[in-house]
């Protein structure tokens, strides 16, 4: 596979994998210590994340505890999901 036709399977296949995502900041601490990069959407039923494309840096949570994100992916493999994650059901 050449590199554009890659680059193109790559992308379609992270919004894909994106658009799984219910936005509900469990993963995120929305239930716990939050971190303070995510904001409630105006709705209030969703959330996101400030800092989404620098999100693997080191964080802060409301009570000041540093972190750092784990990608959904390692999530998945370690079976480290939240009960109420979409991703569950996929």
């Amino acid at each position: 596979m050449d590199s554009e036709k890659y680059k193109k399977c790559a992308s379609e296949q992270e919004e894909k994998f994106e658009s799984i995502c219910l936005r509900c900041g469990e993963c995120c601490g929305a239930l716990d210590d939050v971190c303070v990069n995510l904001v409630k959407t105006k709705t209030g039923n969703r959330w996101f994340c400030k800092e989404y494309n620098d999100r693997f840096k080191l964080q802060k949570t409301v009570s000041g505890k540093s972190f750092r994100c784990v990608s959904i992916r390692e999530h998945i493999l370690n079976d480290t999901l939240r009960p109420n994650c979409a991703y569950r059901a996929s």
